[in-house]
């Protein structure tokens, strides 16, 4: 532990060393903020964790054991989890390893993928004209607006059969179209 200064340093702060404390902060914020930052991807939410991530450490300096690893590693690890912890609770998937840099990545389609699209969503759109309005209306509320095969008899006024039967009909239709 000699050679491992922030080691010293998370046992002082075991100690309840509010000096200790503010002198590892100031060792190792930059590095922490770095780690939370290309995880959480925007400066504020990085502020936020990095506290929170502080406050862990504060708490829970005693159970760092230094014959495990070095004590960098260890708010690093800690740091990492919470921001990982952070990005799930808002709904992000995060994977290990490079997949993390992808998944933050800029996934914002280029003119190709843009112009594939629009052509796509034009070939979609000429096979919905093909379709009854009732019956494409029926499939717009159904797998575009998430309404219930019930609602959708109600509102057409057809029995729930009937309404069934005109979504299947339907989605036959389009995959036909779309594979034209």
């Amino acid at each position: 532990m000699t050679d491992d200064p922030i080691a010293r340093l998370l046992e002082q702060v075991a100690a309840q060393d509010r000096a200790a404390f503010r002198t590892l902060y100031s060792a190792t914020s930059a590095k922490l903020f770095g780690v939370l930052l290309r995880i959480l991807t925007t400066r504020a939410e990085a502020e936020d964790a990095l506290q929170e991530v502080y406050t862990r450490v504060w708490l829970k300096a005693g159970r760092y054991e230094a014959d495990k690893g070095r004590g960098m590693t260890w708010l690093i690890t800690i740091a990492r989890y919470h921001a990982i912890d952070r990005r799930r609770a808002r709904g992000d998937h995060v994977t290990d390893g490079e997949d993390a840099l992808l998944a933050v990545a800029d996934s914002t389609p280029g003119p190709a993928q843009q112009v594939e699209a629009r052509s796509e969503a034009t070939r979609i759109a000429r096979c919905f004209d093909r379709l009854e309005g009732d019956r494409a209306a029926a499939v717009k509320g159904a797998y575009l607006n998430g309404q219930s095969y019930q609602d959708l008899a109600q509102t057409f006024n057809v029995p729930l059969n009937t309404m069934r039967t005109w979504l299947r009909r339907s989605l036959q239709k389009l995959k036909e179209c779309l594979e034209a």
